[in-house]
């Protein structure tokens, strides 16, 4: 088997399990894992539809489980109820993740969730969370690193989903402090679906700042695009979120729209 011994020991464990699956690379390998160790009939996995999910994760979910043969189970988290995650402070993603997990809690006793090593050192308020909720994290248990899973992924057959760039929830997108708002969210989802139909799967955020909209690209494809292609883009967004503000074009800086406060 291509699972590492001590991921399967990690997902072999529980008695149940039930994955919250978000569409990305660690969760969709976490749950690729968990079929070949516990057998479809061994795993649950459950993913929120709401306004922050990108509508090409959810398509990507329900691609994966019908693949597999996993029973998949949509659910509304609520998280658009609690007036502490529409504020979106600095630590909006606890909240977030706190209506998650007690959705799923109610689902299903055990819940795991594909947390890396490299996740650790960053600062994720999902996390608190996730250890008041019992949130299982094999990989983590596993002493596995992104690029681990990635290896993983490779492994276990999923092709070109083991190449998919991080991309957290489109709330992420809104400048700390800024109301979240589903019209906004809409407006992020479209303008990057748009973008990445004509750029490829590559790293890009549309983010709502206070001083408008600002598209940020990978680097590396931000300095090859052309003066003109760099004018059509702004075009394109501008006619995509058509709502007077401001719109501008810059290389992709992680966790740009995220303020100290």
């Amino acid at each position: 088997m291509t699972v590492p011994a001590a991921l399967q020991a990690a997902l072999a464990r529980p008695a149940s399990l039930t994955i919250a699956l978000s569409g990305g690379i660690d969760s969709l390998t976490l749950s690729a894992a968990a079929a070949k160790v516990r057998g479809a009939e061994g795993v649950t996995l459950c993913h929120a539809v709401s306004a922050a999910v990108p509508s090409a994760a959810t398509a990507r979910v329900k691609d994966f489980a019908a693949a597999w043969g996993l029973p998949l189970k949509l659910v509304d988290a609520g998280e658009f109820a609690d007036p502490s995650y529409r504020a979106n402070p600095v630590n909006r993603c606890y909240f977030c993740k706190s209506n998650l997990y007690g959705t799923l809690a109610r689902m299903g006793p055990l819940v795991a969730a594909g947390t890396n090593t490299d996740d650790l050192s960053d600062y994720r308020p999902g996390l608190q969370a996730a250890a008041e909720h019992g949130v299982l994290h094999p990989f983590v248990d596993a002493q596995m690193s992104k690029a681990d899973v990635r290896a993983l992924a490779r492994a276990l057959g999923l092709g070109e989903l083991a190449e998919l760039p991080a991309a957290p929830c489109l709330a992420s997108r809104i400048e700390t402090g800024l109301r979240v708002e589903p019209v906004d969210l809409a407006v992020i989802d479209r303008v990057e679906t748009l973008l990445r139909a004509e750029l490829g799967n590559i790293t890009l955020r549309c983010r709502l700042l206070r001083g408008g909209w600002v598209v940020e690209v990978d680097p590396r494809v931000y300095e090859d695009l052309s003066a003109q292609k760099r004018r059509s883009i702004l075009t394109e967004v501008r006619l995509a979120t058509d709502d007077g503000r401001a719109v501008d074009l810059r290389a992709y800086s992680r966790g740009s729209a995220f303020v100290h406060q």
